[in-house]
């Protein structure tokens, strides 16, 4: 089997590319569910030149609950994003974060589709700091730029979609067990998960150092679920940021997954849609 060109890059390979001239633009796309504003860490430290990307406005927009937390923003307001970070047709975008590349994900899963070359600091800020690279402070506002991006729905899977997917394919959740069982959900108003969806939460495809793992064991990962070159994979989580993350997992090993961006979160605001506790995907399911 063929290795895929790895959406990934080191942090000596990014240096090596800004030194050498390239037209490069870094977006600093710091988030966690529990600290989604990352602006302060982003003015303390971010790698030189990066811009500040903001998941809850720019790699999302706001609409009813039934869309999920994080709904895929439209073509225009991303469009209008990428140029407020500077981005120019040509450019080589590279995006990090210092939460195991999660939020990078979003931004690498939604550019990528829109004809932007977009890739991943593995390990992020860490990784970057680690290696000894240089870091600086405040706030970067760069010249805005006139990126097009190309109006794509590549890669999204509708609610409906996702329902039967379990009938021909593999859904998986990626969600913590905990609210793949439906024992906890703090966020969302109903605990449980998609029936026939399989659990295999994204934290496993980090390694203890922030990086992806290796493909190897995410091959042995996926293919214990079933998940194999050949099968028609999705994945979502509670938002669509974990689940961006399991995408770029399986990218990493020449596997083209789907999202259904609206996951959990839109799942489980949608009157009449069944909902499935247990750790079996069938589970206990009940209708809402």
């Amino acid at each position: 089997m063929s290795t895929p060109m790895s959406n990934l890059i080191t942090p000596d390979a990014l240096n090596t590319l800004i030194v050498s001239g390239a037209s490069v633009r870094l977006l600093d796309v710091r988030w966690r569910l529990d600290q989604p504003d990352g602006r302060a860490d982003h003015a303390a430290a971010h790698l030189p030149g990066a811009v500040y990307v903001d998941l809850d406005s720019e790699l999302a927009q706001h609409g009813d609950p039934s869309e999920g937390r994080h709904p895929v923003p439209s073509h225009e307001q991303l469009q209008d994003a990428a140029r407020r970070w500077g981005l120019r047709n040509g450019d080589v975008v590279v995006a990090y974060d210092d939460n195991g590349s999660v939020a990078a994900a979003r931004a690498w899963w939604l550019l990528r589709r829109t004809g932007v070359s977009i890739r991943v600091l593995d390990g992020g800020l860490g990784a970057w700091r680690a290696a000894g690279l240089p870091v600086e402070s405040g706030d970067v506002t760069p010249a805005a730029g006139d990126v097009v991006l190309e109006a794509s729905l590549e890669g999204e899977m509708s609610i409906d979609e996702a329902a039967g997917l379990p009938g021909h394919g593999v859904l998986l959740d990626v969600r913590v067990a905990e609210r793949y069982r439906g024992e906890t959900e703090p966020v969302d108003p109903i605990a449980g998960h998609i029936p026939g969806a399989i659990n295999l939460p994204a934290a496993g495809n980090i390694a203890a150092d922030g990086t992806l793992q290796g493909l190897e064991a995410l091959r042995a990962s996926f293919a214990s679920v079933g998940v194999e070159p050949s099968t028609e994979v999705a994945a979502y989580c509670g938002s669509g940021v974990n689940a961006a993350h399991t995408a770029l997992a399986l990218a990493e090993i020449g596997i083209d997954a789907k999202l259904y961006s609206g996951s959990w979160s839109a799942w489980s605001n949608t009157p009449g849609r069944p909902v499935a506790t247990g750790a079996e995907p069938d589970g206990e399911a009940a209708a809402q």
